[in-house]
């Protein structure tokens, strides 16, 4: 093998394909997505923004429409996805999903990224206080070390 196909450079190989990002609503989430569409606007990467649908077995044994409600977050943060890109698409343009899973945070965004083939995650920073009992979906994403986890404030 010559130097020359020794150090050949492959284009079109190098860089993510599939960036998933968690969003939830919250501001942290949405600033996560925002940075997730510049990552993959840059690498030519597809944007799979995922939003877990919480499961809450306690409100549906009370009678509570939670699948009604999930679904409406659901439906609201596509909107607003929806009008952003819209907004921006002179300017630049992503190719993106929306995927909805169910269960929690943690396991719905490693079943997303494993079913999407995630080369990278990038979530929000956790805004709650109880993640310090149970630890911070990021935290988790990364000690779990199967893909490069990006957290943004």
């Amino acid at each position: 093998m010559s130097d020359q196909q020794r150090h050949r450079f492959e284009r079109g190989t190098d860089g993510p394909k599939v960036i998933v990002a968690g969003i939830d609503g919250s501001e942290s989430s949405m600033r996560a997505a925002a940075y997730a569409a510049g990552l993959a606007r840059r690498q030519g990467a597809m944007l799979a923004l995922v939003y877990v649908q919480p499961v809450m077995s306690a409100g549906v044994a009370l009678g509570a429409p939670v699948a009604d409600t999930t679904g409406e977050v659901a439906e609201g943060l596509v909107s607003e996805i929806r009008e952003a890109t819209e907004r921006l698409k002179d300017i630049w343009n992503v190719r993106w999903e929306f995927h909805t899973f169910h269960g929690d945070p943690y396991n719905g965004l490693v079943t997303a990224a494993d079913e999407l083939k995630a080369d990278a995650v990038v979530v929000g920073a956790s805004e709650s206080a109880g993640h310090r009992f149970v630890g911070s979906v990021a935290v988790r994403l990364v000690k779990a070390g199967r893909w490069p986890v990006t957290v943004v404030p």
